[in-house]
């Protein structure tokens, strides 16, 4: 039966790879890519430098295929049937790669940045294409270090305090309110910068650790209390799209506490 390695690489450091992401990849005959177009075609470089650094010369093949467009407009109740139709384009994708690249009895693997069971699809989208029962195969599943990981690494800071929940979201989420109850907020797929809603009256008590391309050459980070770091942040971020065409970056929201 085929085999497949979904395997979490990292926020971009290659150094970032794990012992065990190591030997996957040294496991594998065909890694998949998903072209994301030439603005992102350094995230497609960046993989290809893993490779080099990691398997030998001669053992692999890359196929590369182009990734389906997601309608980004799509907003209110219809962002989550626009996600699940983006999901099925890319399940048609991975099927016909897995049936017509990969043999009976091989190894394939997709590499996935960060970690990928925290805000990627790539799980959700075998899933379907293994529903459709149109090819067959077995997968496991390589953790690899998200970038929440190691944006709290990069400030030298903890993740949560002691006694204290912390909470994983999204900045569409972010938007409708601060979670109840939480004092420390990872945000995550942030594209409107939702934190600026908070950066003005009552944001004495609030601290930002921000980053954009963790873990790469273009790193940047900025932390400090949100009302002074916003409009920085606001502006590096805009120089650096404008730049570099993209941008992923994440934030932890930290509330100051009494005991601080």
């Amino acid at each position: 039966m085929r085999r497949i390695h979904v395997i979490g690489i990292g926020a971009g450091d290659p150094d970032q790879l794990t012992l065990q992401a190591v030997k996957a990849l040294r496991d594998t005959e065909v890694f998949f890519l998903l072209d994301k177009g030439e603005v992102k075609a350094d995230l497609t470089r960046l993989r290809r430098d893993m490779l080099d650094a990691h398997v030998p010369e001669g053992t692999y093949r890359v196929v590369e295929a182009r990734d389906p467009e997601r309608d980004r407009s799509a907003g209110g109740a219809a962002y989550s049937p626009a996600v699940g139709d983006w999901r099925s384009a890319r399940a048609d994708v991975y099927e016909r790669l897995i049936a017509e690249e990969l043999g009976e009895d091989g190894t394939g693997a997709f590499l996935v940045w960060g970690d990928p069971a925290l805000y990627d699809s790539t799980l959700a989208v075998l899933e379907e294409v293994l529903r459709r029962g149109a090819v067959a195969f077995a997968y496991d599943v390589v953790p690899g270090i998200s970038s929440v990981s190691a944006l709290v690494a990069r400030h030298r800071t903890g993740l949560n305090r002691v006694g204290r929940p912390v909470q994983i979201t999204t900045g569409r989420r972010l938007a409708e309110g601060f979670p109840e109850g939480v004092d420390d907020v990872v945000v995550m797929l942030d594209a409107h910068q939702a934190f600026r809603r908070y950066a003005g009256e009552g944001a004495e008590d609030l601290d930002i650790y921000w980053g954009a391309y963790i873990g790469t050459p273009d790193e940047i980070l900025v932390s400090g209390p949100l009302a002074e770091a916003a409009p920085r942040i606001e502006r590096l971020r805009a120089e650096a799209r404008e730049r570099k065409g993209w941008i992923m970056d994440t934030y932890l929201l930290r509330r100051r506490t009494p005991e601080q």
